[in-house]
């Protein structure tokens, strides 16, 4: 039982936010995709296995983070008591893990075409370098959204089995969404990680963090508005955008970095975004 708690802390399965931001862009590209291929079967089985296959790369990642961080992770209040940092595991023994939780989300992997698993397997450098990118560049975050959103790209070619302009531009739309998201995440250890030498987009604004996570965040709705319009010839998802685009305005009116609580809150309504977004998509194809 105690093995099997240090396994949950350091894969960060009791903090589904995580591996649900993983899946939600992934969801995006099947509910495009979808409208050009009208199964519902190869669909609802394809969103279980891109479910499946976020929370074990998340889970592995959230290792290997840790595993690389873990000196870290000792000197910041809010990663201290992590197992690796907290020495309740072994490195040998979280590298084991990761190797099983890899094996498993690429025995999900070889289920798709060739394009897909090409993708997938192509996303291990983003997956495997983000960790490093703290300690060489303010920008991380930006590095997380091209990991965490690589999906759309793998979701979207496992139906068509082709890759076109549009699902880029999506995917362009998704790290804008991902570099406001994980500033205001970031927010909470500004003053931890300025001590400790680490950098983040967090630290690069902090003197008009919530006009650069607005910024962000207005690019990736911009961004929507140009897709819907170009696949719709109508203003007809204004509306649906406009609602998205409030949750992601009601996050930057909440949090404050000054009081970390409030950056968690607002970072937690980025799951009710994704999933409105993924409801946005899927209307396409109705």
């Amino acid at each position: 039982m105690k093995d099997l708690k240090i396994f949950i802390n350091l894969t960060r399965l009791n903090r589904p936010i995580g591996y649900l931001l993983l899946f939600w862009p992934c969801s995006w590209g099947l509910a495009y995709a979808y409208s050009f291929n009208e199964d519902i079967e190869t669909f609802l089985f394809y969103i279980v296995l891109f479910f499946l296959g976020a929370v074990l790369m998340r889970s592995a990642g959230c290792i290997v983070n840790d595993i690389v961080d873990r000196k870290l992770d000792k000197k910041v209040k809010r990663t201290q008591g992590r197992p690796l940092a907290a020495n309740l595991i072994s490195v040998k023994r979280a590298i084991i893990y990761v190797i099983v939780l890899c094996g498993l989300a690429f025995c999900i992997l070889i289920q798709f075409n060739f394009l897909t698993i090409f993708l997938g397997l192509a996303s291990m450098t983003l997956a495997f370098t983000y960790p490093f990118m703290k300690r060489i560049t303010y920008w991380p975050q930006l590095f997380l959204g091209l990991t965490f959103n690589w999906g759309i790209i793998m979701a979207w070619a496992s139906i068509t089995d082709f890759l076109n302009i549009d699902i880029f531009l999506i995917y362009l739309a998704a790290i804008f969404w991902t570099l406001g998201y994980d500033t205001i995440y970031g927010s909470q250890d500004i003053i931890d990680d300025e001590i400790i030498g680490v950098k983040s987009t967090s630290i690069k604004f902090k003197s008009m963090l919530k006009k650069f996570v607005l910024l962000c965040y207005v690019m990736s709705f911009l961004i929507l508005l140009i897709f819907f319009y170009f696949n719709m010839n109508s203003f007809y998802f204004l509306f649906p955008l406009l609602v998205f685009f409030t949750t992601l305005f009601y996050q930057i009116n909440i949090f404050n970095k000054r009081k970390p609580e409030t950056c968690m809150e607002a970072f937690k309504i980025n799951n009710f975004s994704g999933f409105y977004l993924f409801l946005t998509f899927l209307t396409l194809s109705l």
